[in-house]
Order: structure tokens, then C-alpha cells, then sequence
């Protein structure tokens, strides 16, 4: 049984070995007993001493005995240097928190990280200014940030504060086992209401900055939708994400022959300047929690722009 002891700097958990447990090496026995480890980063941990058994640090092909006590330390703080970015008072939406991960309600026209052009006004600057613990698994200006939105993209998104509960998030979102929806609005209508979308997405040979559809050097993509309410010249609709490749609804929806409203990189044209971006939003996101088990499930209402632009195509 997996049990919390001594709250501190670091999270602490122990389990104690019983005669039920089957007898397998160390590694192997932490990870299937502990939801949010995988077997590698249990091997990791052993190697850095974040896992003891009896007090003492074993190697990963170490046979518990009955009675073995395995302490497991999850560290709060990280040693990444953020020295280089810098933390900005900027308002953000926070939908859920706990000690180990956030979700974040992301405006439309705000840059997840620091990137050309983004210095100082992206999430993970707003992030900073809390001084939160975030997570280091990915590259440094990109401090805990499970998965993407495009800056124009407004909706749900998932913070680790910890590369544990990272690794885990990410893997629901590799393994389809964690839900996320989008709604948008499309120029014209889909062949048939409901449907799937399965086609490979790659970098554009002709424009480095564009994804495409495309089968060399390209990755697996799927997209499921479904119409929600067909207008004169656009369809909102509803899509569901099987995998998740940059940019994919826009690339699936532009290949199709129905880009994004306001998407002038995929093809929309003679929309409303007030959308200024796709309109395009991340609007519920099912996973379970990596320490807890439970599974949790958040919904972001209709933003401003959206709701407007609904309205606009209602009237016309």
C-alpha cells in the first residue's frame, strides 16, 4: 500500500513489502505499485538516492524481502536555471491547482513559452512570477508545460509542477487515454456531419514555419469531429483529438477544404478582423490525476471572441 508521510520540501511516500506481493526486482516492484512512476524514471530516481529501501539506496535489480520499507521522494523544487527568463505579473486563469499540477484557461493571442518575438509576455513567464515548482522535463524555457496551445488558441491546458506527475500527464496524452476537445468554426460545411480524419502531418517543405499533410518525415494524426450547426458560409464544430501533432486541427481542417475562421496561415480569407487568429478552442479535458487515481474533467466556457463571432453567423 502506498502511503503519504512527512509533508515537507519534498512529498514523501512509502510502501512496505507483504507476502502477497509477488517477488520481482526493485524497479519493476516500485513502478507497478506506484500509478505516477514509470520504470525508467523509478531507475532514475534509485540511481539519484530518491528512493530508499530501509533507509538505504539499492539498485534497481535489488529483490525487496517481506518487511522492506521503500520510501519514494517526489522533489517539489527543481534545480533548472530560469535565470534567463524573467517572471512578468501577468493575470492568469486558474481553473484547478494542487500541490502537484495546474490547469490553466489560456486567452486567446497569449504565447505559451518564450519563443522570437515572446520574451517576457508568455504563460510560462506568468508561471514564474507565482513561484510555483514546475517541472524540468522538457527544454528550459519550457518549465512546466505538459502539452501546447497556439497563441491564438484560447482553452484548457495542463502545468506539472513536478516531472513525475509530468512524464505520467504526458503519457495519457501519448497512450489516448486522456480526453480533449476543441470547438471551432470552419469555413463551409464537412461532406458528412460526423467523421474522422486520419492523415499524416509533417513539417511543410515549402514553408518551415507550416505543418502539412504530407508522408515523408511525418508523424501519425487523427482527428475526430462532429458538426454541431451548419450556417450559410460556416460549420461549428466539434473535434476531438486522437493524437496530438502542432497545428493538427488547423492542418486537417485547411486539407479538408475547410479552414479554420480566421486562420490566414492555413487558408481562411474575408473573415472578421475582430478574430485576428483561428477561432479555435479547448474546451473540456478528461485525465486522472497521476497521485490520486481520480479522474478529473474540466470544461472552459466560450470566450468572448467566439460567442461574438457565434452570434455574428446567427444573424446572418
Amino acid at each position: 500500500m502506498l502511503d503519504r508521510i512527512n509533508p515537507g520540501s519534498k512529498k514523501k511516500f512509502k510502501i512496505t513489502v507483504n507476502l502477497f506481493d509477488g517477488i520481482t526486482r526493485l524497479d519493476v516492484y516500485v513502478s507497478k505499485h506506484v500509478p505516477f512512476l514509470s520504470r525508467s524514471l523509478t531507475a532514475k530516481m534509485l540511481n539519484s538516492g530518491d528512493i530508499l529501501v530501509n533507509g538505504k539506496q539499492e539498485k534497481k535489480d535489488y529483490i525487496p524481502k517481506i518487511g522492506d520499507e521503500i520510501c519514494i521522494s517526489l522533489i517539489e523544487k527543481n534545480d533548472l536555471n530560469f535565470d534567463k527568463i524573467e517572471a512578468v505579473n501577468i493575470p492568469i486563469d486558474v481553473v484547478f491547482e494542487d500541490e502537484f499540477l495546474m490547469v490553466i484557461n489560456k486567452p486567446k493571442g497569449m504565447v505559451v513559452h518564450p519563443a522570437a518575438g515572446h520574451y517576457d509576455d508568455t504563460l510560462v513567464n506568468a508561471l514564474l512570477y507565482r513561484k510555483s515548482a514546475l517541472s524540468n522535463i522538457n527544454e528550459s524555457f519550457r518549465p512546466g508545460i505538459v502539452h501546447r496551445l497556439d497563441k491564438d488558441t484560447s482553452g484548457l491546458l495542463l502545468v506539472a509542477k513536478n516531472n513525475f506527475v509530468h512524464e505520467n500527464l504526458a503519457n495519457q496524452i501519448k497512450n489516448k487515454t486522456a480526453k480533449r476537445e476543441y470547438l471551432g468554426i470552419v469555413h463551409g460545411s464537412f461532406k458528412f456531419l460526423s467523421g474522422t480524419i486520419d492523415l499524416p502531418i509533417g513539417r511543410d517543405k515549402k514553408n518551415r514555419k507550416k505543418m502539412a499533410v504530407i508522408d515523408l518525415n511525418s508523424r501519425s494524426a487523427v482527428t475526430h469531429y462532429k458538426t454541431l450547426k451548419v450556417f450559410k458560409k460556416y460549420s461549428f464544430i466539434k473535434f476531438f483529438l486522437e493524437t496530438g501533432r502542432t497545428h493538427q486541427i488547423r492542418v486537417h481542417s485547411s486539407y479538408m477544404g475547410h479552414p479554420l475562421a480566421g486562420d490566414l496561415v492555413y487558408g481562411a480569407k474575408n473573415d472578421p478582423e475582430f478574430l485576428n487568429g483561428q477561432c479555435l478552442h479547448a474546451a473540456r479535458i478528461e485525465f486522472k490525476h497521476p497521485v490520486t487515481g481520480e479522474t478529473k474533467e474540466f470544461s472552459s466556457e466560450l470566450p468572448e471572441y467566439f460567442r461574438t463571432f457565434l452570434c455574428f453567423l446567427t444573424e446572418n
